[in-house]
């Protein structure tokens, strides 16, 4: 249980954890390589370990090392050919990533495979990753007339596809262009909304021969193994969401974030909160493996309401929650629409999230694909829960900060599935101490 209150001003450097979403790719592509991998700032939190210690099971063998919250891993790749058949069901924990993606990944190894998860992750629709892996003559099956796991995957040799994505789907698309990799046949793809594009980035980086011009994706097999890639990961935009927010809402303001990831895939949140009218500065743009990342700095904002729908909706899904905190303080009515996909997360984000709002007194509507909020209304402390959901949780705690009064939160430690340092951050950035317990 945590404690949040206003605080008279927020101000601070932060310095975030790693991409959660980079994270789980680099580590399962370079398992895939042949050689060894130094990755360093790696994400710290219970999803991406879910994927390291599968991939442990599997055979490969990882080193983690350096500070708890910004650790490095020692990857040795062990190829196609390296994997070995686990002794035991394969446990993803809460993690959609971690299940997807080596769903990808095992459909070709010569091995039988079960990948399980929590309550939650069991709850989850599978069968979106199930067809298109047929489709390459994969057998996989999943509980529910292959709709849920656990996913029971009978490793064979498979074919590439021509497959157009139903959903915009960073997840299935790249367990499609993992299974693609060790396949007879170029596999294409086609999305009529691109997703965020880690994977094709790092394929290409590590030698995969693989094309893409945002709507259509091209892989043809490896023709030889893929090279290893050591690499700092940028810090994770959508764990500096929360602090975006906090900032732009807060009437007295200046947080820093550095080091943050900037893939244009994945900057819907800075697009939105700038079309709010929030103060926002990016600088010190650089490089880091094919993925570009800035500082950022992040001021006292006068916001106004907007609409947000269509294709930005994948470049910021994972932030509408802190965003529906922005559009409480906004001026104005604030509507995103063609967001379904949050009905299927770790938990209906919609109903979830506007349930603990209108608890503190915000004035929102549930759509069926989203939610129409009516900003100005002045929150007010009380007791919320985060449905043992880290992004629920990390969004509340922000509404916190400029609540009339105190909210008290039930699960909060759920936190650390993504972002195990982010009460101590909230902390650091507070001019008065002991506001937050």
């Amino acid at each position: 249980m945590r404690t949040v209150k206003s605080c008279p001003r927020l101000e601070g450097e932060i310095t975030l954890p790693g991409d959660k979403s980079i994270s789980h790719r680099a580590a399962i592509l370079n398992s895939s390589a042949a050689g060894k991998a130094q990755i360093d700032n790696f994400a710290p939190g219970r999803d991406c370990l879910a994927t390291v210690k599968c991939l442990k099971a599997l055979g490969v063998e990882i080193h983690k090392r350096g500070p708890k919250n910004f650790p490095a891993l020692s990857v040795s790749g062990i190829g196609e050919s390296g994997f070995k058949e686990a002794g035991n069901v394969l446990d993803a924990e809460d993690s959609g990533t971690t299940m997807r993606l080596l769903g990808g990944l095992l459909s070709s190894q010569p091995f039988l495979s079960i990948v399980t998860g929590d309550t939650s992750l069991r709850s989850r629709p599978m069968g979106r990753l199930i067809e298109p892996l047929r489709f390459m003559g994969a057998e996989i099956w999943g509980r529910g007339k292959d709709s849920f796991a656990p996913l029971v995957i009978r490793g064979r040799k498979l074919h590439g596809i021509e497959f157009s994505l139903p959903v915009p789907s960073a997840q299935i698309k790249s367990a499609i262009l993992l299974a693609g990799l060790f396949a007879q046949g170029n596999t294409i793809l086609h999305q009529p909304i691109p997703s965020r594009d880690h994977t094709e980035r790092l394929l290409k980086q590590m030698g995969a021969r693989l094309e893409s011009d945002g709507g259509l994706i091209s892989l043809a097999p490896l023709s030889s193994p893929l090279s290893p890639l050591s690499f700092s990961i940028p810090g994770d935009i959508s764990s500096a969401a929360y602090f975006l927010v906090a900032g732009a809402i807060h009437p007295n303001a200046k947080i820093i974030m550095r080091n943050c990831g900037i893939n244009p895939t994945r900057t819907g949140i800075i697009d939105v909160l700038s079309a709010m009218g929030a103060k926002i500065k990016i600088e010190n743009e650089r490089w880091e493996a094919g993925e570009p990342l800035a500082d950022i700095m992040i001021e006292s904002s006068d916001l106004r309401g907007v609409e947000v729908g269509g294709d930005i909706i994948p470049r910021l899904i994972d932030e509408i929650p802190v965003l529906a905190v922005a559009g409480c303080v906004a001026k104005g009515k604030t509507v995103i629409r063609d967001a379904s996909e949050l009905r299927v997360k770790e938990s209906d984000r919609i109903a979830a999230l506007l349930n603990e709002l209108s608890k503190m007194g915000a004035e929102v509507e549930e759509l069926p694909d989203g939610m129409v909020i009516h900003g100005g209304k002045s929150l007010s402390g009380t007791t919320v829960d985060s449905h043992s959901d880290h992004r629920l949780a990390m969004s509340l705690a922000i509404a916190g900060l400029i609540a009339k009064g105190e909210i008290t939160m039930d699960h909060a430690q759920v936190a650390e599935v993504s972002y195990p340092a982010f009460w101590q951050d909230l902390l650091t950035l507070r001019v008065e101490q002991n506001k937050v317990k």
